[in-house]
């Protein structure tokens, strides 16, 4: 029996944590460094303010980014991928390559 005849439920976790629709995009415009809401929101304008905060609480529940409070006038608070979330750099990599060779629109 090969691993992918039976499906193992951290595999399943993890689909149902990047597969949700947005998660990815996130992840990736997180990718190149440290972004306040407004700039994320700013690269990915179709996803609504609502679901971008629940998105960024949901990714930051399970440790892929962190929330950055910095103690200004006004408050300054910026997201970052941790060492969880940037270990997922691969993946989108192969996501795109596999998207670049197979996906037209």
């Amino acid at each position: 029996m090969n691993n992918f005849e039976n499906m193992c439920p951290k595999y399943e976790a993890a689909i149902d944590i990047i597969g949700k629709k947005w998660t990815g995009l996130i992840i990736r415009v997180l990718m190149s460094g440290p972004k306040r809401f407004k700039d994320i929101k700013k690269q990915i304008p179709d996803m609504s303010d609502r679901m971008l905060t629940e998105r960024m609480k949901e990714l930051e529940s399970v440790g892929i980014v962190k929330r950055d409070v910095y103690p200004e006038t006004p408050v300054r608070i910026e997201y970052t991928l941790t060492d969880k979330g940037n270990s997922l750099k691969e993946v989108i990599g192969e996501i795109q390559r596999w998207s670049d060779n197979w996906i037209e629109l």
